[in-house]
């Protein structure tokens, strides 16, 4: 039997939008934010910044972790993102406000 690697990862944009996902391609799924070529949430908000995953041999325990992580506050999500990668962490806007409705007023 083929071993298999799994990704749950974190991807933010440049105004601090988090994005949460799973992959058994984590360089190929990279490349697909990056390219903007997937419509839907990271392609709108340009989250295309990896800042934080974690590998998994078992894709169920992957699916698990993804929706618990998806499941915390943006907070906690940052607190993770500072343990692994300081750095970065510091750079992501505390503040989601900007994030504005596309309903016509």
């Amino acid at each position: 039997m083929v071993e298999r690697t799994y990704y749950v990862y974190i991807l933010a944009s440049r105004r601090g939008v988090l994005y949460a996902g799973i992959t058994n391609s984590l360089e190929r799924r990279m490349a697909e934010h990056k390219s903007g070529e997937i419509p839907g949430f990271t392609k709108r908000y340009k989250a295309n910044r990896l800042v934080y995953w974690e590998e998994y041999g078992d894709v169920t325990a992957a699916i698990v972790r993804e929706k618990e992580i998806k499941g915390w506050t943006r907070a906690k999500k940052i607190a993770l993102i500072k343990a692994q990668n300081p750095g970065l962490a510091a750079r992501i806007p505390r503040s989601r406000a900007f994030i504005t409705s596309t309903r016509p007023r």
